[in-house]
């Protein structure tokens, strides 16, 4: 097609053209008639090129790439002058279409034309730096097949992501209300100098919508989080009280999380002795959806009968170090296949898993698999987690159920990161968080 809009466009060819498909013969044939110089891929060097297009390998690869195929994409890669565009076909070759990892090599392309759907291979890391611009292309397939396709390897369906108009799933707040009317979350966070990820949490949470939200931590932290986010309640223990009088402690508790809709348990309480049974404390007295994050987690995986607990309306935030504590595999064995491992803790457990990486994957209890797109290396820094916590909570909040909440927080933070600080080395998560008023809409619903 190029050839005949005017381009010297020539193929190269890798392999044994007789043990070609009856398919790839027809399409050779045609090339020739119509003028297509066709010669071995070792010529690719010879001459320079404007443009190379990358159409070794497809959607199929499932093993380490050898021979003259890894020494063909060494060379475009590597081709002298480099070309103005270089362009993959539907996923650039090396890459796994599933999960997004290099198969020993793979082509760098500056764009992608996905053909029906965008693979997951190029939305998850490290493929999608190798796609570079992807764009989805109808090239003919029925809507019932594009309905109908598979999904990856350990999910029940297709993953999906969400675009600015999904904003809309937030629900309208209505025009005769008062603070109750917006939801209370309770979280509990922080510990003795550690108060940070509690006010992170709180601020992500009132920016999200949440009518009151309540910090339940250590008395040490009252001076400072008062000071910080005046507007948070703030119910206060000691850890020494914990372990003294367990019983009333118990009763405590559960007073405490009767007060909310939501209970965040996590962030910044630290790794003491006291932190698992308060953890024990809420998971047996919450009725309402509990976000688990950070050292909740730690907790969980330090004392894994805590998921004895868990119920069809806990949320898990882990990032990949957690995810390793409470799963046993390691990092690497996490990262080979990111949808896979959110999957099976989801549905092994019956709960929401958002595992956190440059690329979030978050899996619902019955198969759902959301892979997100927004959100920029700015983000990478300490306390992003927290104001993603407080996002879901405070989106639970105002009455979105729980998984839902879990995959457009993800969303909703991670465009409120790319307000906040684009590529900039410089951005903070308190103002990650202040830009959230910038991406989550504000509808009024008049009755």
């Amino acid at each position: 097609m190029l050839r005949l809009a005017g381009f010297d466009a020539c193929a190269a060819i890798i392999g044994d053209v007789n043990k070609g498909t009856e398919e790839f013969k027809r399409q050779l044939e045609i090339a020739r008639r119509v003028g297509v110089p066709i010669f071995a891929w070792q010529r690719i060097r010879e001459r320079p090129w404007d443009a190379v297009i990358d159409a070794v390998f497809g959607v199929g690869l499932s093993r380490e790439i050898e021979g003259d195929y890894r020494l063909c994409i060494e060379a475009m890669n590597a081709l002298t002058p480099a070309p103005s565009l270089r362009a993959a076909v539907d996923i650039p070759s090396g890459i796994h279409a599933d999960t997004g990892q290099v198969m020993g090599i793979a082509f760098r392309a500056d764009v992608t034309a996905a053909f029906g759907w965008e693979k997951q291979g190029t939305v998850l890391y490290p493929g999608r730096e190798y796609a570079g611009s992807v764009q989805v292309e109808d090239i003919g397939f029925p809507a019932a097949a594009i309905d109908c396709a598979p999904g990856s390897e350990g999910c029940s369906q297709p993953a999906f992501t969400y675009g600015p108009e999904d904003l809309a799933q937030v629900p309208a707040r209505k025009a005769y209300s008062n603070k109750g009317t917006f939801g209370r979350v309770l979280i509990a966070a922080g510990s003795r100098g550690m108060c940070g990820a509690a006010y992170l949490s709180a601020l992500g949470a009132y920016r999200a919508g949440a009518g009151l939200v309540k910090i339940l931590t250590v008395e040490e932290n009252r001076q400072v989080l008062q000071g910080l986010l005046p507007e948070a309640i703030l119910s206060l223990y000691s850890p020494e009280d914990v372990a003294h009088d367990r019983e009333e402690f118990q009763k405590f508790m559960e007073e405490q999380t009767a007060w909310a809709d939501v209970v965040v348990l996590g962030p910044g309480l630290g790794r003491e002795p006291y932190v698992e049974q308060l953890a024990e404390a809420i998971l047996t007295s919450a009725y309402v959806p509990v976000i688990i994050d950070a050292d909740g987690l730690n907790a969980i995986a330090a004392h894994p009968y805590l998921t004895s607990y868990y119920t069809e309306n806990i949320v898990i935030t882990p990032h990949l170090g957690e995810m390793a504590r409470l799963t046993g595999q390691t990092v690497a064995q996490i990262q080979e296949n990111l949808p896979a491992c959110a999957s099976e803790y989801a549905s092994r457990y019956g709960i929401t898993c958002v595992l956190k990486d440059a690329a979030t994957v978050a899996a619902g209890r019955d198969g759902a698999l959301y892979i997100n797109a927004s959100g920029c290396s700015a983000m990478a820094k300490a306390g992003s987690g927290d104001v993603l916590t407080g996002i879901i909570a405070g989106l639970m909040a105002v009455g979105m159920e729980e998984e839902k909440a879990a995959f457009l927080g993800v969303y909703i933070h991670g465009l409120a990161g790319e307000a906040a600080g684009g590529d900039s080395h410089s951005m903070l998560a308190s103002e990650l968080a202040e830009h959230i008023r910038d991406v989550l809409p504000y509808r009024r619903n008049v009755r």
